[in-house]
């Protein structure tokens, strides 16, 4: 049952730096209002600053998106002093109702709305309707979540895979992540690649490996010199990190049987399209030996659309009851 029609509604996408506000109203989404987490000691305030400063009908009821774990509605946030929780934001500030969701949740409940101005293809046939859709995002950290439907209900499967063991697919991935295991321990999907440090730790082993002397980068220089074609262990970095992609995309859509398409999103692939596309990702993709044309028809997807959370809390809101 669509609730778009039935009130306005607060839209929110929290992260620990920054928060985003928006309303939605007859199936409307009105402009993003920015606000900074340290301006205010608490959410509850933040919200009701913005609610001010909005001066519309005030919101029956409030879908929050957060970056970090949520339990129970409610959110611990890991790099700000805010305390999400919307059982204690429902009577406070006078909502029927408040609903905490994971970031990544958030984006997998986009994906049905998606339009093609909103997406770049990167191989594959169209996916089956009603098959399981799946986003994975290097970005901060790795987020994963599949958006399942089934019998007309639709839920969003929140993952913490970006904490799985990062395999290695040839001996050169076979050396690099023994370089970083014997520096970081456990080599995660998330800290040896699919991350901002995860690319930063990559750079660090393959210069290890090869022999060779590099400065200090973190991850937006690695990615500029390698896009320049500046440096050769950055321009190695950026390819092994797109076919690690591939590799891990391809396991998490055989784990799901996600058919309906798989996303990529975050906020570093965006950065470089055109070098994805050019990788070893899609190959890396389907190289799932006798299921590689179970592989072969499953779409695969960048997501371009810079406001694609604030798509799926809509998406949210109208597919729960009021």
């Amino acid at each position: 049952m669509s609730i778009g029609k039935t009130g306005t509604i607060l839209l929110a996408d929290i992260g620990g730096t920054n928060a985003r506000f928006a309303l939605s109203q007859d199936d409307q989404i009105g402009p993003i209002d920015y606000v900074k987490v340290a301006d205010h000691p608490t959410v509850r305030e933040a919200i009701t600053d913005v609610l001010q400063r909005a001066g519309h009908e005030k919101p029956v009821r409030a879908v929050l998106a957060v970056a970090g774990p949520v339990t129970n509605n409610r959110c611990v946030m890991t790099n700000s002093p805010w305390v999400i929780d919307g059982n204690e934001l429902q009577p406070a500030l006078g909502f029927d109702s408040v609903h905490v969701l994971n970031d990544f949740e958030v984006v997998a409940w986009s994906l049905p709305a998606l339009q093609p101005a909103d997406l770049i293809p990167l191989g594959g046939q169209d996916g089956l309707p009603g098959e399981p859709l799946l986003v994975v995002g290097p970005g901060t950290g790795f987020g994963v979540s599949c958006l399942v439907e089934r019998h007309g209900a639709r839920l969003a499967v929140v993952t913490e895979a970006g904490h799985a063991t990062l395999p290695a697919e040839n001996e050169r991935e076979d050396r690099v992540i023994a370089s970083m295991r014997r520096r970081l321990g456990h080599v995660s999907i998330e800290r040896g690649a699919l991350s901002g440090s995860g690319l930063q730790s990559l750079y660090e082993a393959l210069a290890e490996v090869d022999g060779a002397q590099v400065p200090h980068r973190d991850a937006a220089a690695i990615t500029k010199a390698a896009l320049e074609g500046s440096c050769e262990v950055s321009h190695a970095t950026l390819d092994m990190f797109c076919a690690i992609l591939g590799s891990i995309a391809g396991n998490l859509a055989v784990t799901f049987g996600a058919r309906g398409g798989v996303y990529i999103a975050g906020g570093i692939v965006p950065r470089f399209p055109k070098f994805l596309a050019a990788s070893a990702f899609r190959a890396r993709f389907e190289a799932k030996g006798r299921f590689q044309d179970y592989l072969r028809n499953i779409p695969t997807r960048l997501v371009t659309k810079p406001d694609a959370s604030f798509v799926g809390l809509k998406m949210f809101a109208e597919h729960i009851q009021p």
